[in-house]
This record gives structure tokens, sequence and C-alpha cells, in this order.
């Protein structure tokens, strides 16, 4: 099956390793605004789009020993490198080599045997405005959310700047070849919404034979979608894209116990739980509603079970193909 996945941040690179073990024809299209941490320092330095999020899905699609994995994790402990990851540096270098993102992710992609691609969702220099529902404007994306918990309002919508962003000719190609689209999981207003934000995309998607499914986040974000239930999250994204975008939404229906909890519920995160009345407003919308316990604990972090939505969506394919 081909799948085109879009969003951002350690939720999408955690549902790539999933997904490589039930196809190897994988596009990940990766939000560019970011504009903190090593990232943002590279992109302000360099005048070059921030590699962080590209980074993390081309180790999640790799076929690589696991100290080379460590090797482009790596974060340097002093000096001028100090907080920089020696992977941003190799996508930094091999932006300078050949002098585009496009030949540069392909040289890549071939090094680490990737499982797919990894695309970024514009060439451009993108920047994130929120509008808040006070008036007011933030723009940067790594200021929003820490602006958000302290001002006591919330995000109405988001836009890019400039306002018309340009997708790669290559990912509307993806887009219309598609199986399955599949947006998120990652930060609602940061992560999965800003790629559909791009010229064309959602037009692209809603056009397209691919059947689209949304993965809710597991856990509210504090400063981006404080107290938002699964039919929240959808609207949000509805209301910057199309009514028509969203065939199906993957949702959590399993009570993580406090204990497992405590550290997200110290920051002001919530578990974010589909019920009955969430489903039949949903399906009311002709949106499917598949939900099921879609979690996974290590080390204390909730993040999705990639395994089992693997095998959730090529099943859906199996029986699509039968």
């Amino acid at each position: 099956m081909k799948i085109v996945v879009f969003g951002g941040g350690t939720g999408l690179s955690i549902l790539l390793r999933g997904l490589k073990k039930y196809t190897k024809d994988i596009s990940a299209i990766v939000t560019v605004a970011d504009n903190g941490g090593g990232s943002g320092v590279l992109r302000e330095d360099l005048g070059m789009l921030p590699p962080g999020d590209m980074r993390n899905c081309i180790i999640a699609l790799s076929d690589i020993e696991p100290i080379m994995v460590s090797l482009m994790q790596h974060r340097f402990n002093d000096g001028y490198l100090k907080g920089q990851s020696f992977g941003n540096l190799l996508i930094a270098a091999m932006y300078e080599i050949f002098g585009d993102y496009e030949h540069a992710l392909k040289e890549i992609g071939s090094i680490f045997r990737l499982s797919g691609k990894v695309l970024p969702m514009t060439l451009q220099d993108a920047q994130l405005k929120a509008h808040l529902d006070n008036g007011e404007c933030i723009l940067g994306e790594k200021d929003i959310p820490d602006y958000v918990s302290k001002s006591s309002c919330k995000i109405d919508r988001v836009s890019l700047v400039p306002e018309i962003c340009t997708p790669l000719e290559e990912t509307l190609k993806d887009i219309k070849e598609a199986d399955i689209v599949l947006l998120g999981p990652g930060s609602l207003y940061t992560s999965v919404i800003p790629n559909i934000l791009v010229s064309n995309i959602t037009e692209a998607i809603v056009d397209s034979k691919a059947k689209v499914f949304y993965i809710c986040n597991l856990m509210t974000q504090p400063g981006e979608t404080d107290n938002y239930n699964v039919y929240d999250h959808v609207n949000a994204i509805i209301k910057h894209s199309s009514r028509y975008l969203i065939d199906y939404v993957i949702a959590n229906d399993e009570l993580i116990s406090d204990n497992q909890i405590q550290n997200y519920k110290f920051k002001g995160a919530k578990q974010v739980l589909v019920d009955d009345d969430q489903i039949k407003k949903l399906e009311e919308m002709n949106i499917k509603v598949i939900s099921s316990d879609f979690t996974e604990i290590k080390k204390n972090y909730i993040r999705h079970n990639s395994e089992k939505i693997g095998q959730l969506l090529f099943n859906y394919i199996s029986e699509k193909n039968k």
C-alpha cells in the first residue's frame, strides 16, 4: 500500500517505525515551521529549513545499525555546538553540498536505505502565526504554546507567513497515487494543521482516491488543545481545510491509570478519549470512528501503538482489494 503521512514531532516518527513493517512505500510530509531549539539556530544561521523533524523521520524510516541511530540523535554537550544534534548538522551539510533540499533528501534516503521518503511541506521559509480568540496574533511556532498558556486565551486559528506557500510537485504526485493519507499524530496546531495550509494540499487530498485517516492525539497539549476532546480536534482540522477532508478517525477509548499519566497531569495535560456522544456527532458528519486501545506506554511516556495502527491500515487495504 502507498501511504502519505502529514505531521511532525515525536508522534510522527513513532508512527513511521510501525508503518514501515507493512509497506516500503511511505511519503512522510513534514512541517518546516519550527523556529526553536537546534533546528531554529540552523534555520537562522544558515538560512535553511529546520531539519529536526526531518531528521527524526529519516531515522524512523531508515535501515541502519543502532550505533548510527545513536550518532544521528547525538546532541553535543559543550562549546558552540551545545544542544545541536549530529543529524541536524548532517542534513545541513548535505543541503550545502547539493544546493537544494530535494536532491539532498534523495541522497540521504539512499544512504540510510529509507522505507519511502521524507519531504518538507514546502521549500519556502515559512513561519507559523497563531490568531487567538482575544484578537492577538503570535508569530513563531516556539512561542505560541507558552504565550497561550500564560494569557489564558485559546487559539482560534493558525496561518502561514507567507500566506501562500507552495508544495513540492512530488508531494502532489504522491497524494494522487496514494491508497491512504494519514493526518497525525502530532501537535494539532503546530505540526498537523500547518501541512494542510500549504496551497493545493487540501484540494489534492479531497480529489484523490485515497481514504483519509486522522490519528487523534492521546493527550491534550497545554497551550494548544487544553480540554479538547476528539470531536474538537477534528473540527479544528476541518475549520482549516474542508468539510470533506477526513474519512476515518482513529481514536483511543482506553482510560489510562492516574499513576501512568501523573507527569502529564502535572504539566496540565489531560487524556483525550472518544465516547459515544462524540462518535455520534462525527458519524453525522459522515466520518467513521475506529476506537480501541491505541496506547503504548514505555518509560512513563504515552505513545500510539504504531504496530497496531499499521496492522489496522494493512487490514483495511487487504479487505478493500479482495
